[in-house]
């Protein structure tokens, strides 16, 4: 394999052909020229005649480059890639461009990683996937990759065990997740503060706030992110009160408060109702705690004074904001006029919405909602035809439910579940039994 400086851009001549210099040479000096890139996309085959070439330029172009080049290395299938990979207990290649090729969507490393034997593949290694499935959502991949692990014996860091809690805390695997819990106990894997992060979020994010809070109270290790686990996962489930408690005890554990713990903050004030201590906190931000405003901060502070009804305090606060409004700060101004009826806001907000996203189909059905308890029938008429035109769908919602291991997964008014039928049952005689407890 040979690479020629006039095959580059920029080359000084392309009359006075060079001779071939070994890759070594030409390769590793040339780097301060041409970028590793460009180097590499003009790899070309040698000649069956010439002596195969040196891998050793390969590692150090490769880690300088984008993984774009590792892909057009491994769609030609050159030799050398392999060579250069695989070789060596850890393979610098693999771990260095982890982060780039998992930023374009895994598209060569699951390959590189089924490709390396299983005695090269060390912790790291392991680890660089769980987090690469991760990361990119690929949640089945990562439990799957992980119980490989315990099949073939290889020994967890607490990297690898951060990634697979939050896999399971994204699909709602409660029994998975208790499963790697216990394996850190049995196992007396060293609960750092960021595994006990990753634990906190877990089961709060299934649904066992009080057994996160255990953990939490447990650890001697609290960092911010720890700290704002913790608080998320109050606010997700409700707790405005015992949320701002803690709060208190960050501030006075002399635990900096950043964007993320304004955030739980906020909205658990917002499901809690707490508007006179969520407008003291929010005001606080910046005065007292140094932390700026974001535009999910607006979009959390226009959620909770619309649901409380102050729409036209919502509506000013956007108006005033350094920035322009997004869909979420549009979007919760929106909800809250449907709850309150306030069809002459919603339409400024809807208008805005559309105008940032056109193709985002919620901001139609809400609008239809809205004009259908106004009884403004031919708004209602105008609004559907008006979404038909612009062939706009909206993406159907969905819940997950764990039962006996098994994921169910429901979409808003459909019958696919096979007992849906059973289940609409039940949801009517609660539905009924409501009612008849308001007559």
């Amino acid at each position: 394999m040979q690479i020629s400086q006039s095959n580059l851009p920029n080359s000084r001549s392309d009359h006075h052909q060079r001779p071939p210099i070994s890759p070594p040479v030409v390769l590793l000096p040339s780097t301060h020229r041409h970028p590793p890139y460009l180097q590499l996309r003009h790899l070309r085959p040698s000649p069956a005649t010439e002596p195969p070439p040196n891998p050793r330029p390969l590692p150090p172009l490769c880690i300088q480059s984008h993984h774009q080049s590792l892909d057009f290395l491994l769609e030609h299938h050159h030799p050398l890639t392999y060579s250069a990979l695989f070789s060596g207990k850890r393979v610098v290649l693999f771990h260095r461009n982890a982060t780039a090729m998992r930023a374009s969507g895994l598209p060569h490393l699951p390959f590189l990683f089924d490709e390396m034997l299983v005695g090269v593949r060390d912790a790291a290694t392991w680890g660089t996937m769980l987090a690469g499935y991760a990361q990119t959502e690929h949640y089945d991949r990562c439990l799957d990759l992980y119980d490989q692990m315990i099949v073939l014996g290889v020994l967890h860091d607490n990297v690898s065990l951060v990634s697979v809690l939050s896999a399971c805390a994204r699909m709602g695997k409660l029994e998975k997740g208790k499963q790697v819990h216990d394996h850190i106990i049995h196992s007396r894997i060293q609960i750092d503060s960021f595994l006990c992060t990753a634990l906190v979020d877990f089961y709060a994010k299934c649904g066992c706030i009080e057994t996160a809070r255990r953990i939490f109270e447990a650890s001697p290790d609290k960092n911010i992110f720890t700290w704002n686990a913790m608080l998320v996962g109050l606010a997700m489930h409700g707790d405005g009160e015992l949320l701002l408690s803690y709060f208190s005890k960050m501030v006075k554990n002399k635990v900096k408060p950043d964007g993320v713990t304004f955030l739980g903050v906020l909205v658990g004030c917002s499901h809690a109702g707490l508007i006179k201590e969520a407008r003291r906190l929010y005001g606080e931000m910046g005065s007292v705690y140094g932390v700026p405003k974001e535009l999910k901060h607006y979009g959390c502070m226009a959620d909770l004074l619309a649901r409380a009804g102050l729409i036209k305090e919502a509506m000013e606060m956007i108006e005033s904001m350094p920035m322009s409004g997004d869909v979420f700060v549009w979007g919760s101004l929106l909800g809250g006029c449907r709850l309150h009826g306030n069809v002459k806001v919603a339409e400024k907000a809807a208008e805005h919405i559309m105008e940032i996203s056109p193709e985002d189909g919620g901001v139609y059905s809400t609008m239809a909602d809205i004009y259908a308890n106004a009884k403004r029938w031919d708004d209602l008429t105008k609004i559907r035809r008006l979404r038909d035109s612009r062939r706009v769908k909206k993406n159907a919602g969905c819940s997950l439910i764990q039962l006996d291991g098994v994921t169910h997964e429901f979409v808003a008014g459909d019958d696919l579940h096979p007992q849906s039928h059973q289940i609409y049952l039940v949801l009517n005689g609660i539905g009924q039994h409501q009612f008849q407890m308001q007559l």
